[in-house]
């Protein structure tokens, strides 16, 4: 008897947690992201609790591969899908993940001249990848909202002949400021 009740308590509790509806703290909107990734965001709410959030910019990558550090930049697309909890009054938390889809390119200096050194572009190939997304959003009461977030990642690089170069990304933190409508 005491088992029964105790698991009608618990079914009602979990119940009354899943039952609570929270509304989404805004429908659309659209901003910056600076950080490891400098870009265009748009996020949406299809649900009370599901986002999706799509950055397309620039990234510098540094990335290890057998204890030797590399690094490149790309241009890609990187939508992020994610779970939005509220915390407190507009503070919420996420969870996701999500793809990339782009290209990527070594900077390499080469000195024509011991007077100018000039850049150029090196070993241009195809990045594509997948990655994790936590952070949290904080949404003011005009429509703005910060978001800070930490997006680690595992990615490969391909071009018409092989795909090759797999390797991990940390991602870092990025800061988001998007306006709201």
């Amino acid at each position: 008897m005491k088992k029964l009740k105790s698991t009608l308590i618990l079914t009602l509790l979990v119940g009354m947690v899943f039952s609570v509806q929270a509304q989404a703290p805004y429908k659309h909107s659209i901003g910056a992201t600076v950080g490891s990734m400098q870009a265009v965001s748009y996020k949406t709410f299809p649900t009370n609790h599901f986002a999706i959030q799509v950055d397309l910019g620039t990234k510098y990558n540094y990335s290890i591969i057998a204890g030797f550090g590399s690094t490149h930049w790309s241009m890609e697309v990187a939508p992020s899908f994610m779970y939005e909890g509220h915390f407190v009054k507009g503070l919420y938390g996420l969870v996701g993940g999500g793809f990339s889809l782009g290209f990527t390119w070594w900077p390499m200096v080469s000195y024509y001249t011991s007077y100018s050194p000039a850049m150029q572009i090196h070993d241009i190939m195809g990045k594509g990848g997948a990655h994790g997304i936590i952070g949290l959003e904080y949404k003011f009461d005009i429509p703005l909202t910060l978001q800070v977030d930490f997006r680690p990642g595992y990615f490969f690089q391909f071009n018409h002949e092989f795909i090759g170069n797999h390797m991990f990304e940390w991602g870092l933190v990025n800061l988001g400021v998007r306006y709201t409508f």
